[in-house]
């Protein structure tokens, strides 16, 4: 016999079972709250012909979280009161019996956060998400899907060539080196800026800490990618964003990107570019970045100032 089709219920017309043994953190109801925002009340719950809860305790105390007045709902009515008892242990302990084929799992992973996906709405902790990912080994029996190919990058040199210049519209994108006051200026043009947004490498290799799991994949930057010491990169910095300070007016503001690392290294050139570091902004993204434990979920970025005119 097969239980009838869901239908809308009062949350104040359902009742707990009395001996519920299973246990809901406060954690996870906030996990299943933000699960059922994010893509609805999907699963109803399981309930009696008197309206007992047979399955779904959790899922009823963030519908009240929530602010919900009422839930889907699908009556068991074929069930008998110690078929209710035994099913209601059996579907709880059934689920933990299932596992995970590790490979798939972290290839759905990482081709989540590949879309920027936020993973936390999947209920695995950060530290699941590591050990997951970082032990992938792809599987190798399985049919490749030629949807799924991506063309490796060519091997050999980048075809454009240092001072190619894109007009994109009301855009400009030079190929050249943003140390060069010379090739700024050929971008810039001779009208001053009022503002600069820049995001510098990071001097940290490009694989192991840009490039991930998933299919997207980046050369490595052509200078500052985990080669320089500490003063190499201040300069280089201290270079870079004085070429493009240069074409700044009297009170821009210039925003510049750097992980937790070279926070040290920037301050210093920016302090000694610009005329005022006014803040530090973070930059709180969905995701964690490659890497371990203590991945960074943000991105700084340092806001100087030049001259002392009024600022936007």
């Amino acid at each position: 016999m097969h239980p009838p089709n869901e239908q809308s219920c009062p949350l104040d017309r359902l009742i707990p079972y009395a001996n519920n043994a299973r246990t809901h953190s406060k954690k996870q109801i906030n996990q299943i709250a933000e699960s059922i925002k994010r893509f609805g009340f999907c699963n109803p719950v399981l309930i009696s012909e008197d309206y007992t809860i047979i399955a779904g305790h959790g899922r009823v105390q963030a519908a009240k979280l929530l602010g919900m007045s009422e839930v889907p709902v699908r009556t068991l009515s074929h069930l008998s009161r110690d078929e209710v008892r035994a099913y209601i242990l059996a579907d709880n302990k059934l689920a933990e019996n299932a596992g995970w084929d590790r490979d798939v799992l972290a290839i759905e992973m990482q081709g989540l956060i590949d879309l920027n996906f936020d993973i936390e709405l999947l209920g695995f902790s950060t530290t699941e998400i590591d050990f997951t990912i970082e032990g992938e080994q792809r599987p190798t029996s399985a049919k490749a899907d030629p949807l799924d190919a991506v063309e490796p990058l060519a091997p050999g040199p980048a075809v454009n060539r240092a001072g190619d210049l894109w007009q994109l519209g009301p855009h400009r994108l030079l190929c050249g080196d943003a140390r060069s006051r010379e090739d700024v200026s050929l971008l810039c043009g001779a009208s001053p800026l009022a503002l600069l947004f820049t995001d510098p490498p990071y001097n940290v290799p490009i694989a192991g800490h840009v490039s991930g799991l998933g299919h997207v994949k980046h050369r490595e930057f052509a200078v500052a990618s985990g080669e320089m010491d500490e003063e190499a990169f201040t300069g280089f910095l201290r270079d870079s964003l004085g070429a493009a300070a240069s074409h700044l007016r009297d009170g821009a503001i210039a925003f510049v990107c750097m992980d937790w690392r070279h926070m040290g290294e920037l301050l210093e050139a920016g302090c000694t570019v610009f005329s005022e570091f006014k803040n530090l902004c973070v930059w709180n993204k969905t995701n964690g970045g490659m890497g371990s434990f203590y991945r960074s979920k943000h991105e700084l970025v340092f806001v100087f100032k030049k001259g002392s005119a009024p600022h936007i």
